[in-house]
């Protein structure tokens, strides 16, 4: 629902309010009364009055006589709003959905210095796949979907130190083990939005990744669907990438 068609509040101090705050929101700059009152349609004695008390509660600030701008109080209180929103809590429901889609395996993993940690997983005995890494397991980044949306976070140097630092060490024969391979894998990812697993990880297991992101756009996590290298369908790419977004957009990421 848009806020356009958001109910109304029924009391109208607090619809004058809602008015006012929105109006500062969308200045970067401070706004005089005068531009307060002609946009809002407010007069300026109502504008005044209304502005001056949501400056005492730090609402609103007053940088100088006749201007205001947003409040301090406003970003602690979303301070407050973003400690409690939680990325398992978010993710859980819309993993739940993709996973009645695919049938296998979906999991939430993020990044905790050079690996991938799984943070959560829907899966059911019908997909026809072990799961191999439970909750809290571990995995090299260059070997996962998930780890290589981070690497392609990371500018080049980074991927070069991080290509030292584990000697891009295979698990399987499809491993990437050379950097400049690696280097031409991540460009791919850039521009798709998209990572991929072919067998690098585990024979016989594909995955898919896309990114969630959080109300800063950093990179917080990782979604990604697993499984039998035979049953991964192209046709879930639209549905994960939609989940991850879903994800991303409760978590206050607007990009």
């Amino acid at each position: 629902m848009s806020l356009k068609d958001a109910p109304k509040p029924t009391i109208q101090v607090l619809e004058r309010c809602f008015a006012l705050l929105d109006l500062l929101a969308g200045h970067p700059d401070p706004v005089s009364l005068k531009e307060i009152s002609e946009s809002t349609g407010l007069h300026p004695s109502t504008a005044h009055r209304i502005l001056n008390d949501l400056t005492i509660g730090r609402f609103v600030d007053r940088p100088q006589a006749g201007s205001y701008r947003l409040g301090m109080r406003l970003l602690e209180l979303g301070n407050l709003v973003k400690a409690r929103l939680d990325v398992r809590d978010a993710a859980l429901g819309p993993m739940r959905e993709l996973h009645k889609v695919t049938r296998q395996p979906v999991n939430l993993s993020m990044r905790q210095g050079d690996e991938i940690i799984y943070v959560e997983r829907t899966y059911s005995e019908r997909s026809g796949m072990q799961v191999v890494r439970a909750i809290g397991g571990r995995a090299p980044l260059h070997l996962t979907s998930v780890g290589k949306l981070f690497l392609a976070h990371d500018d080049p140097a980074r991927v070069r130190a991080y290509a030292v630092r584990t000697g891009l060490t295979g698990h399987t024969r499809n491993s990437i083990t050379d950097l400049a391979r690696l280097e031409r894998e991540l460009a791919s990812v850039r521009a798709s939005g998209v990572a991929r697993d072919d067998e690098e990880l585990e024979l016989g297991v594909r995955c898919m990744a896309a990114g969630i992101f959080d109300d800063q756009g950093k990179l917080l996590a990782g979604l990604s669907v697993s499984a039998p290298a035979d049953r991964l369908e192209e046709s879930w790419l639209d549905r994960l990438k939609g989940t991850a977004a879903q994800i991303s957009a409760a978590l206050g990421y607007s990009g």
